[in-house]
């Protein structure tokens, strides 16, 4: 495969790669479509719920991108956990016996205020348009996202979702039943993007062994659609997938597959 200047001409895309990203919440890491946004390849819509990670997304956003302050979910009434550190706060309840295991966590994820939110299914929001990839990370509420979006993921080519491997909060869904839920809708997973780990308590950061007292807690996993089954999808979805497998997440192998197919049905001659 040659480098993703070469791919983006041969594969000529009619259009601006579209993509969404739920809990849009400006952290410490950078959005893994960065360089797609700044070199202007794609236009991006973010859901951001709480009001001033809203306020700093909007005041930062480009021209290429526009930021919503919907709490995206299954349309119904829950309550908004708001934690300590706002990267824990979640509509499911903390689960202190669980992160009581965890060095630090108690404190970040001390409830300080209940909040009222009504959420928006994503196949309800209007003037949304194709999803070509979606990002998401909601701290528990993705399986419920994934199951009231149904008719939007039917267009969907990859997304990346941040999936829990150890329970932070009640009644929270974690990777089996999310994974379980994407490969119904013709999603497979094609590799970890990023893994959390976090020392156990008692251990502490400065402590000798910390490296080797470590639970897995979370990831962000890449799911594309069924390599085996691209004759589900049309030319312009396979010119996303693949340009987003490339640019994005440097996985040359799924961006040569959708790109022979591509070539086999003579949609691209290069």
């Amino acid at each position: 495969m040659r480098d993703t200047h070469d791919l983006r001409r041969i594969l000529a895309p009619r259009r601006l790669t579209e993509v969404v990203d739920i809990g849009a919440n400006p952290l410490e890491d950078e959005a893994p479509y960065l360089a797609m946004l700044r070199a202007g390849r794609c236009r991006v819509t973010g859901f951001e719920p709480q009001p001033e990670a809203w306020r700093r997304l909007q005041q930062a956003a480009g021209d290429l991108e526009r930021y919503l302050p919907h709490a995206v979910g299954d349309g119904r009434e829950h309550t908004l956990h708001v934690c300590a550190w706002s990267g824990f706060s979640s509509i499911f309840e903390p689960d202190p016996a669980q992160l009581a295991l965890l060095t630090d966590f108690p404190r970040m994820a001390q409830v300080v205020e209940r909040l009222p939110v009504t959420t928006t299914r994503l196949d309800d929001v209007p003037d949304l348009g194709v999803v070509d990839h979606l990002k998401i990370d909601v701290q528990g509420a993705e399986l419920m996202i994934f199951q009231a979006a149904r008719e939007t993921l039917a267009a969907t080519t990859s997304l990346q979702v941040e999936v829990g491997f150890h329970r932070l909060y009640r009644g929270q869904p974690t990777f089996a039943e999310v994974d379980l839920e994407l490969r119904g809708q013709g999603f497979v997973p094609q590799g970890f993007v990023t893994t959390k780990t976090w020392p156990l308590a008692p251990h502490e950061w400065a402590d000798p062994d910390e490296g080797r007292a470590r639970q897995l807690v979370e990831a962000d996993v890449l799911y594309v659609r069924d390599l085996t089954r691209l004759d589900l999808l049309d030319d312009e979805q396979l010119r996303h997938l693949a340009l987003v497998a490339a640019e994005v997440y440097d996985q040359v192998g799924v961006a040569r597959i959708a790109t022979d197919e591509l070539r086999r049905r003579g949609a691209v001659t290069a």
